[in-house]
């Protein structure tokens, strides 16, 4: 993930997402917190943070390649970056938008 979002970021000129806007990791430090606490406090903070950190890079990557939503469908429960995306279907927007 890291290495295409380098890459094809740069390429295309897309903002790098920051990785230290999402991972955190301070939690470990309360003194009131068993050493198990601790570490199952650092895993969370690094595991959290990086998974919200991909789903951002996929998520502005799905913006710039593609910008259309899914089929409207009860079941799915769509994505906050998809409120910008193009209609499913509407093909006249995506030609002024795309072509």
């Amino acid at each position: 993930m890291e290495i295409a979002h380098q890459i094809s970021f740069r390429l295309y000129g897309l903002p790098l997402v920051q990785r230290s806007q999402y991972v955190k990791i301070d939690r470990h430090r309360l003194s009131y917190l068993s050493w198990i606490e601790r570490i199952n406090c650092a895993y969370c903070g690094y595991a959290n943070g990086l998974l919200q950190y991909s789903a951002r890079i996929a998520g502005d990557t799905e913006k710039y390649w593609c910008g259309i939503k899914h089929k409207k469908d009860r079941r799915f429960v769509e994505p906050t970056h998809h409120r910008d995306l193009l209609e499913y279907g509407d093909e006249k927007s995506f030609n002024e938008k795309f072509v």
